[in-house]
């Protein structure tokens, strides 16, 4: 058991790693880099995490994790109240790569792939297309048997970091006249597979970290097909619950200690006038609302992770509760800020999704309410998962 004095113990163990090891200038040397220099740093970063034993807590113990949660709340927080950089360009790897592998992978892939990714290994996903965003089952990408191998076609989009990527998640329809969901299948695909070409999609913030992945005759070895052949969806599941919940312990601590603390020690600063935000009512209620929710949101994270047996649309209340928490928090910020907060047209790949460049993060908050089934397909999934309520007609969905 998890006793109070162990986690003292380890707070103030990380705390004391925090002060030796997080570059005290980062935010200033990364800010206005180039993509190879990010590369760069987030990988240097995550092997200084990784050799501290906090790269992958959440993994098994076998695996180079196994910190309870409890323990997992204290190293996220520690790290978000020192402004640790976030491990952006491994986000992919760690949580849904690793998930996947963990809960539907074989033991030959989980022991070529785990291993690989704490030595940098970075991987992308590959699930939405054009035709296929919301309703992702149906995905026209084709994967074809031939002989050993599956050849495959098509085009994939917003492929977080797919240009920087080792390897791909990747769903492809491998039965053209099954029901949409019962005809796709999860393929580990090399991204150094001759007939793969990388589009990188430049975005509102000037930032370029989706991508378009377009696939002509992509050669996939049947060995790295994940679970049985035409079961895909019901694998992209392991991966969509990362995506929804596992992240998100790290997310809300993130959100908390470091977002909100930065909207506060702003509010406190005098303005062009000499006055502070903090000396409006509206503002302090304003505050002690996103506070409320925040610890709100902190808690469901702590529950949902605990749970081994979550309930089916626990999940999805924790991304939907998280993304449009973290829209209205940087839109208030951007009020607040006013003009001096649109000045703010750079910051550090590194920082994610809270920098304190508040209009980027505000217009950046909108890419959580998309990503892992936008917050309508979250509702959809509450009401009738969590809910019970009827379904939606077939022609409607």
């Amino acid at each position: 058991m998890t006793t109070s004095e162990h986690l003292d113990e380890l707070r103030t163990s990380v705390r004391e790693w925090c002060r030796e090891h997080i570059p005290v200038d980062w935010r200033q040397t990364q800010t206005g880099v180039g993509e190879d220099e990010f590369v760069r740093f987030q990988k240097e970063w995550f092997q200084e995490l990784r050799s501290a034993g906090f790269a992958v807590p959440h993994w098994p113990r076998e695996w180079g994790g196994g910190m309870s949660v409890a323990e997992q709340v204290v190293l996220y927080q520690e790290l978000a109240k020192h402004d640790a950089p976030r491990l952006v360009l491994a986000f992919v790897s760690i949580h849904h790569a690793a998930s996947t592998l963990l809960a539907a992978g074989t033991e030959a892939q989980r022991n070529q792939h785990l291993p690989a990714i704490l030595d940098g290994e970075i991987w992308c996903q590959g699930f939405s297309e054009p035709g296929a965003g919301s309703d992702m089952a149906s995905l026209a990408t084709s994967a074809r048997k031939v002989g050993d191998s599956y050849i495959v076609n098509g085009q994939k989009l917003w492929a977080s970091g797919a240009m920087h990527a080792d390897w791909c998640l990747l769903l492809a329809r491998t039965d053209p006249d099954a029901p949409k969901r019962r005809g796709i299948s999860y393929f580990l695909l090399d991204m150094r597979t001759p007939g793969i070409e990388v589009r990188p999609i430049r975005q509102a913030t000037g930032e370029s970290h989706f991508c378009e992945i377009f696939l002509d005759d992509v050669e996939i070895p049947a060995d790295r097909l994940v679970g049985p052949e035409n079961q895909g969806w019901q694998v992209a599941q392991q991966t969509l619950g990362a995506e929804r919940g596992m992240t998100m312990l790290e997310l809300a601590e993130r959100l908390h200690h470091g977002g909100f603390r930065w909207l506060v020690q702003m509010c406190g600063r005098p303005g062009s006038d000499g006055e502070r935000a903090l000396d409006d009512p509206l503002v302090l209620d304003r505050l002690a609302t996103l506070e409320t929710e925040l610890t709100g949101l902190r808690a469901l994270c702590t529950d949902l992770v605990s749970n081994d047996h979550p309930a089916p649309a626990d999940a999805s209340i924790v991304k939907l509760y998280y993304s449009e928490l973290l829209q209205r928090m940087t839109d208030f910020a951007t009020e607040v800020a006013g003009l001096a907060g649109h000045t703010q047209l750079r910051k550090p790949l590194s920082s994610g999704w809270e920098s304190g460049a508040w209009m980027l993060d505000f217009i950046g908050s909108w890419e959580w309410t998309i990503p892992g089934g936008t917050s309508e397909i979250q509702r959809t999934i509450i009401g009738e998962r969590g809910l019970g309520l009827p379904r939606e007609p077939e022609a409607a969905r």
